[in-house]
């Protein structure tokens, strides 16, 4: 399993279209893929889990990836959160 800890970096948060792109991004993995905010963990390609965490810029929440391509899907996340993929 690969976790990290991402603070995200994108102007207006996880609105909605971010989210869209996000779960996009996530499903393009074979692995498992969770973000975790404080105690509420939820499955990234879920757009309405997804939605349900009300995340907004600056925000750190944790990633985490079990699979065969796990290493490669928790830098997809981290680059598309960082804004550099947005």
């Amino acid at each position: 399993m690969t976790k990290r800890s991402i603070q995200i970096q994108l102007e207006n948060g996880l609105e909605a279209r971010p989210v869209a792109l996000l779960v996009q991004e996530a499903s393009k993995y074979e692995s498992r893929i969770y973000i975790q905010s404080e105690e509420k963990r939820v499955n990234a390609k879920s757009i309405m889990g997804m939605m349900s965490l009300g995340l907004n810029n600056g925000d750190v929440l944790t990633v985490s990836a079990e699979g065969t391509d796990e290493d490669v899907a928790v830098e997809g996340i981290e680059i598309f959160l960082s804004s550099k993929g947005a």
